[in-house]
């Protein structure tokens, strides 16, 4: 299969690139900082509750029993009980506002993903797989659930119970505690070693389950099936995927086992310290040391092992915070990529658009590199007339047609309409403006009338009949079962090439646009089908702007005025007549045609 194609884009490598990670990390949660100021008064006073128990638990043991003194005995059970059932309810809260929180934020990173790729010329995408940018926004961002849902939370709550747990060792005993944190300075570079390690790991996972996507995306969808069950290549298609699997396979067992002996040794010395603290009270006895009572010890072993649970958490969420940022960073080069089509600081408005197009002087090359696509061309078109745009195949036909509605900026010249540079107008007014038919036309998953009102949200029965019966496509919705409540299927594939093509006309019809970009509008479509839907279009095209890109000749010779474009240049221009008596170019490709056409 082809290899993962990455944005041509990639983030500078230097020390200071992961600081500034983490502190765009942390301006994602800052519109929700009133509510990750209660959650950290919830952990707070979570933390400080769970740490009364052993004080309760102390007095019990020490004094209470002792002294037989049942009345403080029965407050020191109803304080611990109190302190379970206060513990549990902040800890419920918390987990509500934090989860919250995260689901925002996971949120807010979609939309923003979503609408930035919205934004990217027609060049990103004719460059980038389907599948690579499906997986940023499902896998990567998804991958990221866990982190931005808890980690945070757990990371402040794991954090403030260490603190406090340590400061009441500290209370009961000093020394003990001493002993209790000898080793922590190695578990913490233990956890950041396989932090990293699983930060590499993950890395290289994202971008094998993207290869994987875009190989499900290219292969299952219906072209695809149909390509490589007429290829015989099913086969081979199923051999290569379970190949990708297989690597996937492998990247997923190193990611999960990365560092997991080490932190099982972590694990194995924080279970075994409560052995250690009563040997080492044990020993001090004998040699006499300082006492210790039985209360102080059972009170400290339960803080101790109160420690060990947040502790053994907060080093896993280091590890997991570290693996995350690998995610992260995906996801900030598709938010960072370099918008090529932008709108003006104070773009132009207009209210009625006339229709006159103008190309003055129109260079193109894409990415700004490489041979001319587009050279010199000047060509004015009346506001209301049209004008057929044809030549070999390569000639720069669909590129000129692009650059009208936007789908591409020019290098060179400009393009107006009604004398406003087309980079100078707002979106809206373009989308507004220009219609578009193109060569590949795209349908909804959806039902015939819902992708008519893709042009027309709030478009009336009636406007979608008369739009359909314009495009010469209405009977045949009628006929239909469930008429225009029929779903088109993937892509459209439903329906015929030809009523494909009819229906994206009635779609641009119903958007009433004054200047139609018909880019092979009609190519999918036999003779008889072809004359009628150009009947239509005809009519349409009425007091309208009209912009054919054709290959077949036979849609362009009614035009106002007719272009031959030959390597990105104006060959030859004029009307049908004009141009057949020059005996050019044009009369050449109309002499092509009628050697093509059929016989009977």
């Amino acid at each position: 299969m082809h290899p993962d194609r990455q944005p041509s884009w990639t983030p500078p490598a230097d020390a200071e690139a992961q600081p500034r990670q983490v502190r765009r990390i942390l301006k994602l949660f800052r519109p929700y900082r009133s509510r990750l100021a209660v959650v950290g008064l919830l952990v707070a006073a979570s933390s400080l509750v769970s740490v009364a128990t052993p004080f309760l638990l102390r007095e019990t043991l020490d004094v209470a029993i002792p002294q037989g003194r049942t009345g403080l005995l029965s407050l020191l059970a109803a304080g611990m009980i109190l302190s379970a059932v206060l513990s549990s309810v902040f800890g419920v809260l918390q987990t509500l506002i934090s989860t919250t929180v995260g689901q925002r934020v996971m949120h807010d990173l979609r939309t923003a993903v979503y609408g930035r790729l919205q934004r990217m010329s027609l060049a990103f995408f004719t460059r980038t797989r389907t599948g690579e940018v499906q997986s940023r926004i499902a896998n990567d961002i998804g991958g990221m659930q866990a982190t931005v849902t808890s980690t945070a939370t757990s990371l402040v709550s794991n954090l403030t119970s260490v603190v406090a747990t340590i400061v009441a060792m500290v209370a009961l005993d000093w020394r003990l505690t001493v002993v209790s944190l000898l080793l922590l300075p190695v578990f913490v570079w233990i956890s950041r070693r396989v932090g990293n390690e699983r930060k590499k790991i993950t890395t290289q996972r994202q971008k094998q389950m993207a290869a994987m996507a875009a190989t499900v995306t290219e292969s299952l969808s219906v072209s695809g099936i149909l390509l490589g069950r007429t290829m015989g290549r099913s086969d081979s298609l199923t051999a290569s995927f379970a190949a990708e699997s297989e690597g996937l396979v492998d990247l997923e067992v190193r990611s999960n086992m990365a560092g997991r002996w080490r932190m099982a040794v972590i694990t194995i010395v924080m279970a075994a310290m409560p052995a250690v603290i009563y040997w080492t009270a044990g020993i001090a006895l004998q040699l006499g040391g300082p006492q210790v009572s039985i209360g102080t010890i059972v009170a400290f072993v339960s803080l101790q092992q109160g420690l060990f649970r947040p502790a053994v958490s907060l080093l896993s969420t280091g590890v997991q915070i570290q693996t995350s940022l690998a995610l992260f960073q995906r996801i900030f080069e598709y938010l960072d990529l370099p918008v090529d089509i932008t709108e003006r600081e104070r773009p132009v408005r207009l209210d009625r658009v006339k229709g006159e197009v103008r190309f003055e002087d129109v260079g193109f090359r894409y990415d700004g590199e490489g041979a001319p696509i587009l050279d010199g061309v000047d060509v004015t078109v009346p506001a209301g007339s049209s004008l057929a745009i044809v030549g070999p195949t390569g000639a720069g036909k669909s590129t000129l047609g692009c650059l009208v509605p936007r789908l591409y900026d020019v290098t060179g010249g400009r393009v107006t309409l009604d004398g406003v540079d087309v980079r100078d107008l707002d979106f809206d007014t373009l989308a507004r403006a220009v219609g578009v038919v193109s060569q590949e036309t795209y349908l909804f998953h959806a039902s015939v009338a819902e992708n008519l009102r893709f042009a027309k949200p709030d478009a009336t029965d009636e406007e979608l009949v008369a739009a359909a019966r314009a495009a010469q496509i209405h009977d045949h919705i009628a006929s239909l079962p469930d008429g225009y409540d029929t779903v088109v299927g993937e892509r459209g594939h439903r329906f015929s090439g030809g009523e494909k093509q009819r229906l994206a006309i009635a779609r641009t019809i119903l958007r009433d646009p004054p200047v139609l970009l018909l880019d092979e509008a009609t190519s999918a479509l036999d003779t008889r089908t072809e004359a009628a839907v150009q009947e239509a279009i005809d009519a349409l095209s009425a007091n309208r702007t009209t912009l054919t890109i054709a290959h077949r000749l036979s849609t362009v010779r009614g035009a106002d005025q007719i272009v031959v474009l030959d390597s990105g240049r104006v060959a030859e221009r004029g009307t049908h007549r004009e141009l057949l008596e020059l005996d050019g170019r044009y009369a050449a490709l109309v002499r092509r045609d009628a050697q093509l056409e059929p016989t009977s």
